[in-house]
């Protein structure tokens, strides 16, 4: 019995979804509900723009990096595709965020931005 194209779509991304939470298990900090405390060279253009758009859109659920009503993102050093993948597709209470809500500009400014704040090289 052969799977339909969709079904195989939803699939791939859970099992992309498994990976990542398994890649990213062994990631979790012990700052995971402190904010982030460094400051990242906003500067440079993408950084500033992610860190707009994360004010915007992320920092309501996740105030400053750490937990509110979603988890902290201080626990997960998430590649970026992981993060576009959640955004896109959303989970339990994180909403979607389509490319009508959210660019792939601006989802790209948002991972480099985090990354900014983990003091991470761009």
């Amino acid at each position: 019995m052969s799977q339909s194209p969709q079904s195989r779509t939803v699939a791939l991304a859970w099992g992309a979804f498994a990976l990542g939470a398994i890649l990213t298990a062994g990631c979790a900090s012990n700052r995971r509900d402190e904010p982030f405390t460094r400051s990242p060279d906003v500067s440079k253009p993408d950084v500033h723009l992610g860190q707009i758009v994360f004010y915007q859109n992320c920092n309501v659920c996740h105030p400053g990096g750490s937990s509110g009503y979603g988890p902290s993102l201080n626990a997960l050093a998430a590649p970026a595709w992981y993060v576009h993948f959640r955004v896109r597709n959303g989970l339990g209470a994180m909403p979607s965020f389509d490319q009508n809500k959210l660019s792939e500009a601006r989802l790209n400014a948002v991972t480099i931005y985090l990354k900014a704040l983990r003091g991470e090289s761009q």
